[in-house]
């Protein structure tokens, strides 16, 4: 089974294609094959899976870690369907505050690369979604920070105006905000 990888219009961020067995019985997928994703260029060590469920009309993000514990997530949908989105937050980036989308279903099997130095969120577009991520980084609660999901800088074209956030969503800062701490700059490591 092969990978088809398609850049997005922000650099590093991936959608990748599994190839997929489906009959009567049901299907058989491998999800990731580390040097599969090697031979096209994709090279992390993922350390972490996690895996959420939520309910009609959810949205979660925009979440990061910072360079003190970045985190890369290699994202798919395995009941149900998003929309999943990155933001580019790299200070100095060409494409800094642009963002790029992905319906993600269990159907197409479909998944996103979000590498450091992107935001990431999704909303589910389905009654109930299950989303499952390999981490490249260990969930660090002192390095996390959310940019709002409906922030206008960032525009994104979400499927609803009314989502159910959590408190922490809610408060996220603005792109404006971000920009007087911000926690990437672009070409740093």
């Amino acid at each position: 089974m092969d990978i088809t990888v398609t850049p997005t219009k922000l650099a590093g961020v991936l959608i990748i294609d599994t190839d997929f067995f489906r009959d009567d019985r049901g299907f058989f997928i491998e999800a990731y094959h580390r040097q599969r994703f090697i031979e096209h260029g994709i090279d992390y060590e993922f350390v972490q899976d996690n895996h959420s469920r939520s309910g009609a009309k959810v949205l979660r993000g925009f979440h990061y870690q910072d360079m003190t514990a970045p985190m890369a997530k290699l994202v798919r949908c395995t009941v149900g369907a998003i929309l999943d989105v990155a933001v580019d937050l790299r200070v100095g980036s060409p494409t800094f505050g642009q963002w790029a989308g992905v319906e993600l279903t269990a159907e197409n099997m479909r998944q996103l690369l979000v590498p450091e130095g992107f935001g990431h969120a999704f909303a589910t577009l389905s009654e109930v979604a299950e989303v499952h991520y390999k981490c490249g980084g260990y969930y660090t609660p002192p390095s996390e920070g959310t940019v709002a999901w409906n922030d206008p800088d960032i525009g994104v074209e979400w499927p609803y105006d009314d989502p159910v956030v959590s408190a922490r969503d809610a408060q996220g800062t603005s792109l404006q905000e971000y920009l007087k701490n911000p926690a990437f700059r672009f070409g740093s490591k």
